[in-house]
């Protein structure tokens, strides 16, 4: 890699555009790169020490800190475990909290952390008494995107304590993205009634989404928001609440929920990126931008870096769009070589901007690791993007039919596209007319793309 270092360096050190920095830093410590200029005077949260604070606690739900909380209990507990080296359940709580550090901060860095932590553990109480540790293993095989060993730690977990919330939230989830919608289903009704609380609701109405109830999984999130008793949670909540309505295309409902979990947790970033979707589907770009901006700078994922690369493609900034999708590909190998399975976010990626034959590659391979609809739907993405369409067809259908009742819009624009290119003009109509009544602004590119194809199979043949 001698080439590419000094490349690097440079690219990384023109920090102006959102998000650079701090993917330059995280990849700069994992692979040894000398990009010392990057995060000085930047101002970001990775150049801030944290306070002093009280040491997380099993009984802590980490997944519904705040980030600057959640910080300042691992910095705590860490403390507590140069004095304390054998406290084989605080060791399972920094492993948890490191995985959800991972999830919320875009480090994959943290994931061997993590491992580590729980490895101590077990080394410190054996696996038939920690569930923590098993349960927190679980989560972090869910997090690298291997949901079939998810599902076997979660289930060892809850043979030693069948309450445990970690193993069962994440038991949903491994079902989930398996693509086993109806256990999935057997699953968060049992975590409901052994543990009823904001992560297992929240859980239940995706649950409920996926198999088409959508006013159902409205109702569980509004249990959950009167539930709340945290700053927190009524963010997590209102949030929820507020994808849910962007994903039936009700906008400003949405950003009431935003605005809900902004007050309550301001600066709340998964809100603040959902204000920044809605904002760009009702035409204010301007503030969608500002938000999404905000978002990558401090914590570049690949669906925040899309959604703004895509609003930047729309508005005719290619150069900076092109930014974002480069950031992509990068935390896509970082994560990769901290062990995270990243076949669906590249096959995506690839088969819209890159290299169609690396899409396809990288869909396959998902697929074989689990026949979910959003595996389905990348499937034949990508064999569109291979000009082959009668086989995407099958794969576009098991997206769009594959959970009961379940309709989102980026999967039927699919679908649209790939008739379209079988000329099969009825279809295509039905198909994308579908994705833009549901959703009219599911993706800026994709959304333009759908209505400039939907007039033109409207257009009487001929006509230019």
């Amino acid at each position: 890699m001698p080439v590419r270092k000094p490349r690097f360096a440079r690219w990384c050190q023109r920090r102006q555009e959102p998000g650079r920095w701090r993917v330059c830093a995280v990849v700069a410590v994992a692979l040894g790169l000398t990009v010392t200029s990057v995060a000085s005077g930047a101002g970001g949260d990775a150049a801030r020490s944290e306070r002093p604070g009280r040491a997380l606690t099993a009984d802590v739900p980490v997944e519904q800190l705040a980030v600057g909380e959640l910080a300042q209990g691992v910095t705590a507990l860490q403390r507590h475990l140069t004095t304390q080296p054998r406290d084989a359940t605080g060791w399972a709580t920094l492993g948890a909290a490191y995985v959800e550090q991972a999830r919320t901060s875009g480090d994959p860095t943290r994931y061997p952390q993590a491992e580590a932590a729980f490895e101590r553990s077990l080394k410190l109480r054996a696996a038939d008494g920690n569930d923590a540790a098993l349960a927190g293993q679980a989560a972090l095989a869910a997090a690298r995107h291997d949901f079939g060993t998810a599902l076997i730690l979660a289930d060892r977990a809850l043979g030693v304590n069948p309450y445990s919330e970690r193993a069962l939230s994440s038991r949903v989830d491994a079902l989930v993205e398996l693509g086993r919608y109806d256990e999935a289903s057997e699953a968060v009704e049992l975590a409901d009634r052994r543990r009823p609380g904001i992560p297992v609701f929240t859980r239940f109405a995706y649950v409920l989404e996926l198999h088409g109830d959508v006013k159902g999984a409205r109702r569980v999130l509004l249990r959950a928001q009167a539930s709340a008793f945290s700053t927190a949670d009524v963010a997590y909540a209102a949030t929820s609440l507020g994808h849910l309505s962007w994903s039936q295309g009700e906008f400003r409902q949405a950003l009431d929920h935003f605005a809900t979990a902004l007050r309550a947790e301001p600066g709340h970033l998964p809100a603040l990126e959902g204000r920044g979707r809605a904002l760009a589907a009702l035409g204010d770009r301007k503030r969608a931008v500002s938000d999404l901006e905000e978002v990558v700078r401090r914590y570049p994922l690949p669906g925040q870096l899309a959604a703004l690369a895509e609003l930047y493609e729309t508005g005719g900034q290619r150069r900076q769009a092109e930014e974002q999708y480069a950031l992509i590909r990068i935390w896509t190998r970082l994560a990769r070589a901290n062990g995270v399975a990243t076949d669906l976010e590249s096959s995506l990626l690839e088969a819209d901007h890159g290299d169609a034959a690396e899409a396809l590659k990288s869909a396959r391979a998902e697929w074989a690791r689990r026949e979910s609809v959003h595996t389905a739907d990348a499937l034949a993405w990508a064999l569109h993007a291979n000009g082959r369409n009668r086989e995407a067809l099958t794969y576009a259908k098991k997206a769009t039919a594959g959970s009961p009742g379940y309709r989102n819009a980026s999967f039927l624009f699919h679908r649209g596209m790939i008739e379209r290119a079988l000329d099969d003009d009825g279809a295509a109509r039905r198909d994308l007319r579908a994705a833009l009544d549901l959703n009219p602004g599911f993706s800026p590119t994709g959304a333009r793309d759908a209505a400039s194809a939907l007039s033109a199979l409207t257009r009487p043949r001929g006509d230019s």
